[in-house]
């Protein structure tokens, strides 16, 4: 593949999905890095033929943000591929999420993976065959959604690849385990840029079902690295997911992240608030106080209160506030966000990761 690999983490928030690709990618001067007449492959996750907002699959936005800014850089050769999961048509996907559309609308032609021919490649977990179109690309650019994963706690970047890969390999992987065919996938399939669709990624199941609004969209260049900060949004110790070392051991990436790596181009704004929209997220927020609270906020809380109750078996008692009407009154409990900054317990942040909310509240619940 044909491509200067870029550095660091891009972080924006917001519900305007095009808009939003196309401002990271500028600030990331991805342009920069693809060489010229190269080819381009955009590989969104459409594992089952359901729209955006059921938090399991790209919003179309994404993707007309990625062509906007190719095209505009003189990138001409940009092609969409994938391959649903085993027993959908990705053809119903392409459809469903507008993507033919898109593809009409940009002269980008759209392939099913699922018909494509498969190269066989040797790994450590015996022949993969993996699509020809993936590997004959110049440079992959991979559009995950940060989601919850019954299988495998979360799912993102890496796992995102086992769409460019036959149905009977899919199957082959579950049998395996998932994780480590996942790791080895990730050190033969490198994508050249992530783009994360954080926007209202699935609680809990690939397939969606219960979404959550975060309001959020990522970008990066090493793919372990984006999930590997994805656990720490998420709420979730990067070890209840061994894919993503286990890809690091097979050289895919590096797990390292620090703050110094994140750019952050704004903030969530004022006018996003949480509207509660499911029967899981209206139970889990039973003790919460949310007044004027943004999705980006909300949304990392909704997360954190899951992962407690998932992981430790603890259900929060604590009074719980979060949002803007909070901001310089006097909280008796927890306050979540820099809107509370005045509560007895305060987790920091515009908006606070979930892992640190996480940590409080099971630390209040030991004493």
């Amino acid at each position: 593949m044909d491509f200067k690999m870029g550095k660091g983490l891009y972080e924006i928030y917001g519900t305007e999905a095009r808009e939003m690709t196309i401002r990271m990618m500028e600030a990331a001067n991805v342009a920069s890095g693809i060489s010229s007449g190269a080819s381009v492959a955009l590989k969104p996750n459409l594992v089952v033929a359901k729209p955006p907002e059921s938090g399991a699959t790209t919003h179309a936005g994404v993707l007309e943000g990625v062509i906007q800014y190719l095209q505009s850089h003189e990138i001409s050769t940009i092609s969409i591929m994938e391959g649903s999961w085993v027993g959908d048509r990705t053809e119903s996907g392409f459809s469903v999420c507008g993507y033919d559309q898109i593809g009409y609308n940009y002269g980008v032609p759209l392939y099913d993976l699922k018909k494509d021919r498969y190269r066989k490649v040797d790994s450590d977990v015996g022949t993969i065959h993996i699509s020809e179109r993936i590997l004959n690309t110049d440079y992959l650019i991979n559009l995950p959604v940060l989601k919850g994963h019954c299988q495998t706690v979360m799912t993102c970047a890496l796992k995102n690849l086992k769409g460019c890969i036959s149905d009977a390999d899919k199957r082959r992987f579950h049998a395996l385990g998932l994780h480590q065919p996942i790791a080895v996938l990730a050190s033969i399939i490198k994508p050249a840029l992530t783009i994360v669709d954080s926007i209202c990624g699935d609680l809990n199941f690939e397939e969606g079902g219960t979404p959550v609004q975060t309001s959020r969209m990522l970008l990066g260049f090493d793919p372990v690295q984006i999930d590997s900060y994805a656990c720490h949004l998420m709420g979730i110790s990067r070890s209840e997911v061994p894919y993503i070392e286990l890809a690091e051991q097979y050289g895919a990436g590096s797990i390292a992240w620090d703050e110094k790596d994140i750019t952050r181009l704004n903030r969530p704004t004022a006018n996003s608030e949480y509207r509660v929209d499911n029967r899981l997220v209206a139970r889990l927020t039973n003790n919460v106080d949310a007044r004027s609270a943004c999705s980006a906020c909300f949304g990392t809380l909704v997360h954190a209160l899951y992962r407690l109750e998932k992981e430790q078996h603890i259900s929060a008692t604590n009074k719980i506030s979060i949002g803007q009407e909070f901001k310089n009154i006097p909280v008796d409990g927890v306050g979540i966000g820099s809107c509370c900054s005045r509560a007895l317990h305060c987790v920091p942040g515009c908006p606070p990761a979930a892992a640190d909310i996480v940590k409080l509240l099971g630390d209040l619940n030991k004493t």
